[in-house]
């Protein structure tokens, strides 16, 4: 990271959160210093930042979602015009795709498309809904469908889907500002897909199921936007204590190493990639409790552990892959790290 680097933390207001947290971090240790909390929207539990970084989008993960945008300048953004309705219940992940922010919307099992306008602020209302359908095998969590998260993929052509509920990754694009459903990926029945990280070299990606502790390797053909399974992995060394359900996924830079992070087991995995595979190498405590989210940044990653109240920072080691726990700073209920 270099001087100057920002890190934008989400919380859950309704939990203790404070919002939107802003901290300076370092270039040397990966330390953040909080710079400043807003506290407008509630519940703004994922955020994503405009490529040039100038605008900061949140969604509020609430019966009533919606997404806000936020100009960044300064310690503190401010506010770029009110919140936009999704047209759904509890979105939870969000993205830019296309001149739209893309929400991945768990409580309706949606993805919803809103403009965004030149200056970065965000239309009045959402341009259009894509829903989805389907159910799985576990009773409890997949009654219907689920969506997790979305994001382009590595081409900027195709935007893709975790659907938690349906046991499957959607592949869509935008036709006049409403998503579309382009192909659908069947991964193992009650599997629960969680989130999906791509390879640095754009053929590769991973999906972390939340329902069962385990990776699956694809491979991505970006071309004609087809995901293919190929093999799964579990991300524990043997059968849980307890509840597991992992949250966060994580690729290094150099496409050496899969990170992902297990809650109820509170662990970060250290996973080496080979080719069409991928291989367990250790796991080490995750900081706190209840690691909900991770991001990676250069040789740093960042966990949010949600119900310890704190974010926790790791140095990897270049060669193994294995994080080291460097520092924390508290913050309740976080949920999410963006790193500017």
């Amino acid at each position: 990271m270099a001087d100057g680097k920002r890190a934008f933390i989400g919380s859950y207001t309704a939990a203790g959160g404070p919002g939107i947290v802003t901290a300076e971090a370092d270039a040397a240790g990966g330390a953040l210093t909080v710079l400043s909390t807003v506290n407008d929207v509630p519940d703004p539990s994922y955020l994503a930042l405009a490529p040039d970084g100038r605008t900061l989008y949140a969604v509020s993960e609430t019966a009533v979602g919606t997404v806000a945008a936020y100009r960044v300048h300064g310690d503190e953004p401010e506010p770029a015009g009110p919140p936009v309705r999704v047209d759904a219940n509890g979105p939870t992940h969000l993205t830019l795709f296309a001149g739209h922010v893309l929400t991945a919307n768990y409580g309706s099992g949606s993805v919803t498309a809103v403009p965004v306008r030149p200056d970065g602020s965000l239309a009045a209302s959402a341009s259009g809904v894509l829903r989805h359908t389907g159910r799985g095998p576990c009773a409890a969590r997949q009654q219907g469908p689920h969506a997790h998260q979305v994001q382009p993929d590595p081409s900027g052509r195709w935007a893709v889907s975790v659907d938690l509920g349906t046991d499957s990754v959607r592949v869509c694009t935008l036709a006049d500002g409403v998503p579309v459903a382009h192909r659908e990926t069947a991964l193992r029945p009650g599997s629960g897909p969680r989130h999906l990280a791509f390879h640095p070299d754009g053929r590769h990606a991973y999906v972390v199921h939340e329902l069962s502790p385990s990776v699956t390797v694809c491979r991505w053909d970006a071309a004609g936007g087809v995901l293919t399974p190929l093999t799964e992995t579990p991300v524990l060394p043997g059968a849980p204590a307890g509840d597991a359900y992992p949250s966060g996924i994580a690729v290094s830079p150099d496409g050496r190493f899969v990170w992902t992070a297990t809650r109820g087991e509170d662990v970060l995995s250290v996973l080496a990639a080979q080719d069409d595979d991928l291989r367990l190498v250790t796991t080490v405590p995750c900081g706190g409790r209840w690691p909900r989210a991770l991001t990676a940044s250069g040789t740093f990653l960042y966990v949010a552990n949600e119900r310890s109240g704190e974010v926790t920072w790791f140095a990897t080691d270049p060669l193994t892959g294995v994080p080291q726990r460097a520092g924390s700073i508290g913050v309740p209920a976080a949920s999410c790290v963006v790193i500017a």
